[in-house]
């Protein structure tokens, strides 16, 4: 008896609030590959932009979803997929048609170099599971997520994007730079994600005073502020070290204790 074929859904329910969430998903990877055209143009301005648009609309996707109760297993297998290609190959290609390209074969080396990297974080990252006694770890990465990286790895040429002058021939930083980002991308250091820190209500009013603050620094001087929070990104990263371990620390023992009070 022949099976009855099955229609292909992209989503398990007809409710519409599943659609938000890969709607923006799917903008933010359009964004992602418009980015590799006007780098290809010699709009770097635009493409960079471009690039944080994308990880604007990664932050929010995902938020969103949970948000409206639109969270599905499709959302989430998309949301990988536009990362590698927003995050873990427009970044980096950006920087080939800027400077890597100079490099010859060395400078594309570096470029597969880290989108296999950013792959491999992604392919780790749908893979960790995290134990309900653990769940404090839902609040750290392992190793710095790939939105981050494709900001990280674009700040020499942000740099020269903006009316900054220190004397620095950044683009000579660029290869080092690209290939100690993409190492970060695999590597096991705890990064903060900050996904169930709670707010007071008092504090909520400075957050969105913050939050639009941000927002107005970006909108009149996008590339300084970007560097800035790469910059200070970068040197959060020994601080979320030792947030880690503290609470590591603060977790084996209170599991020690509660061992030693079920013996008792």
């Amino acid at each position: 008896m022949i099976e009855k074929n099955k229609k292909f859904n992209l989503v398990s329910s007809k409710k519409t609030r599943y659609l938000l969430p890969n709607i923006l998903t799917l903008a933010g990877v359009c964004l992602g590959i418009s980015s590799i055209k006007f780098s290809i143009d010699g709009n770097y301005n635009l493409a960079v932009t471009l690039i944080l648009f994308a990880a604007i609309l990664d932050a929010l996707d995902g938020r969103i979803a949970r948000l409206i109760k639109g969270t599905s297993e499709f959302g989430k297998e998309l949301d990988s997929l536009t990362d590698f290609v927003s995050f873990g190959i427009a970044p980096v290609f950006i920087l080939y048609f800027w400077e890597l390209n100079n490099y010859g074969n060395l400078g594309w080396a570096i470029t597969l170099i880290y989108s296999v990297c950013c792959v491999l974080r992604l392919a780790r990252f749908n893979l960790t599971k995290i134990e309900v006694a653990q769940e404090w770890k839902n609040n750290f990465f392992e190793g710095i997520p790939s939105p981050a990286g494709g900001i990280l790895i674009l700040m020499p040429l942000i740099y020269e994007l903006t009316n900054l002058d220190f004397g620095l021939n950044i683009k000579d930083l660029t290869p080092y730079l690209t290939l100690l980002i993409a190492i970060l991308l695999v590597s096991k250091i705890p990064t903060l994600a900050l996904k169930k820190i709670s707010i007071s209500p008092k504090g909520t009013v400075f957050l969105l005073l913050g939050i639009g603050l941000v927002f107005i620094s970006l909108l009149f001087y996008t590339h300084e502020t970007l560097l800035i929070f790469g910059i200070v990104y970068l040197m959060s990263l020994p601080i979320s070290i030792i947030i880690y371990s503290k609470q590591n620390k603060k977790n084996l023992e209170k599991i020690s204790e509660d061992s030693h009070e079920d013996i008792l």
